[in-house]
């Protein structure tokens, strides 16, 4: 029998990048430690340009995107879901409405979609376009201007060393600045100043001194340097020169609808003017001559790193993002260490009533309860980082920290995920958003919770014949007979835990064998 966690040369991995201008699909095949490429599909959808005043989704823009995707889908039939990894970017960060989207969205796929942070979004464009590079210990600038934010990065090898993700994009810049499609003099110098104003924040992170070469990803890049190639410039690269030219070849142009470029495809002319002016505005900022076009992209990073999840490669980059965060936040990482073991024992013990999903294989469940266990573990070692704020209010900040920073190696609804499980480790249960009837949250937050009781004095407890069990949806916890007079504390801490529960459709029982 095949095992489908071994990556081969018959290997097929897929990345599905959702993208403000365009959804694209790459299927790729491992060979000699690279991927290539064995199918490309991609779709101007446009979803950037389809937020409503509320940053909304429009319902054309979900229906576009639900149509594409279903096709992508049905080349997607038959792969294994630990093949595939399907992400979306910043039209879907800003979307009000992206959850039932992305509900939507999973069902059209057959896969799961994640939204990306800003920060993870940086990290597998590098990802993409350094492994598509020539090895060197050159210092490296990558830049990437996308529908809705662009993204810088430093980095050498294959490691990214300093990320930014702001939101500028050929789309909103030309909604904002060409939206009556007019090329003018006028309107092109705005943008660019525009441009300057906006990104001025990360220009000093971003200087010359910082980096040997400058590359460009996809996107806006992309389309420039094809128009760029057709006329007689050197397509492998964008100038000054070749900028000028451009932006002439629009002006005399004068409305977007006129513009006859060879390489200029008609999806790309009415956010031309966006992303011309954007580049244009990074090359004075940084002082940039000359700016190389990179073959890699987002959805190659995507599929580098499908290929290292199945390598089993050395470095978890989730686990060194939490380590950052908890040392940035002082978390006294003893104390959350010990919360993790305990709670983890505790989750391992309920694991077993959990059901399987009928409509997965059972790799994939044992896969999503090992991810689940994962995001368990995660929450423990962070459940104190809002003390540094106010130890009172700790798990409110700590939940806010988690849904507002970006966190490289996770989707924003893991973020998510991991700010609930820290927002309801203490406390009142009612305050919490969440589905009730979901066992496999349920059952983490009562770990937690019991966790974090059981370490309250901040040493490692002795667990020791200490039970608990599960029946439907009660929860049973056995104690040892000499326990409440040995740890008065920690049983009064557990009554308040049993008052806690009754306020939901779960109880909480507390036993003490006589």
């Amino acid at each position: 029998m095949q095992n489908d966690n071994i990556i081969s040369s018959e290997t097929l991995l897929a990345a599905v990048d959702l993208g403000s201008n365009s959804f694209r699909l790459e299927i790729g095949r491992y060979e000699k430690g690279q991927i290539q490429r064995v199918d490309y599909l991609k779709e101007t959808v446009r979803q950037g340009g389809d937020l409503d005043e509320e940053r909304n989704l429009k319902p054309e823009a979900i229906e576009r995107g639900l149509k594409c995707l279903a096709r992508f889908g049905e080349t997607l039939k038959g792969f294994p879901s630990h093949h595939v990894r399907a992400v979306a970017t910043q039209t879907l960060r800003e979307a009000k409405n992206r959850d039932e989207f992305l509900k939507l969205a999973k069902k059209a796929l057959g896969f799961d979609v994640e939204v990306i942070s800003g920060v993870e979004e940086a990290r597998l464009i590098y990802q993409g376009v350094s492994r598509l590079l020539p090895q060197s210990d050159e210092r490296r600038l990558v830049i990437d201007i996308g529908g809705r934010s662009t993204e810088f990065i430093l980095g050498q090898h294959l490691n990214a060393q300093t990320t930014d993700s702001t939101r500028v994009g050929s789309v909103a810049w030309s909604l904002k600045y060409f939206a009556d499609g007019q090329l003018t003099e006028r309107n092109l110098q705005r943008a660019e100043i525009a441009a300057e104003s906006f990104l001025d924040a990360v220009a000093p992170i971003y200087q010359r001194s910082q980096w040997d070469v400058a590359y460009g990803a996809s996107g806006t890049v992309g389309a420039v340097a094809e128009i760029l190639g057709y006329a007689g410039f050197d397509a492998n690269k964008i100038t000054r020169e070749g900028l000028a030219w451009l932006r002439g070849q629009l002006i005399k142009a004068k409305t977007a609808d006129r513009l006859d470029l060879i390489g200029l495809k008609e999806d790309r002319k009415s956010v031309i003017g966006g992303g011309l002016s954007i580049l244009i505005g990074i090359f004075d900022l940084l002082k940039l001559d000359t700016l190389i076009v990179a073959k890699g992209a987002l959805r190659h990073g995507v599929l580098y790193d499908l290929m290292d999840d199945e390598s089993d490669a050395p470095e978890d980059l989730c686990d060194a993002s939490i380590s950052r965060l908890t040392t940035r936040f002082g978390v006294n990482k003893k104390h959350a260490h010990n919360v993790e073991k305990v709670a983890l024992g505790f989750y391992d013990a309920l694991r077993p009533s959990l059901q399987f999903s009928d409509s997965h294989s059972v790799e994939l469940n044992r896969y999503e309860l090992s991810k689940s266990r994962q995001i368990l573990g995660w929450a423990a070692l962070c459940h104190e980082v809002g003390a540094s704020i106010s130890h009172s209010e700790l798990h409110k900040h700590g939940a806010y920290i988690l849904d507002n920073t970006e966190l490289m190696g996770f989707s924003q609804s893991e973020l998510h995920s991991l700010s609930l499980l820290v927002l309801g480790h203490c406390g009142k249960l009612k305050k919490l958003e969440v589905d009730f009837d979901d066992d496999r949250f349920i059952i983490k937050l009562l770990a937690l919770r019991l966790a974090v009781i059981f370490c309250h004095s901040r040493n490692m407890p002795v667990l020791k014949n200490i039970k608990l069990e599960r029946a439907d949806n009660i929860f049973m916890l056995s104690l040892p007979s000499a326990w409440q007079q040995s740890f008065p504390q920690t049983c009064y801490l557990l009554e308040e835990e049993i008052l806690a529960w009754q306020k939901t459709n779960w109880s909480l029982v507390v036993s003490t064998p006589n």
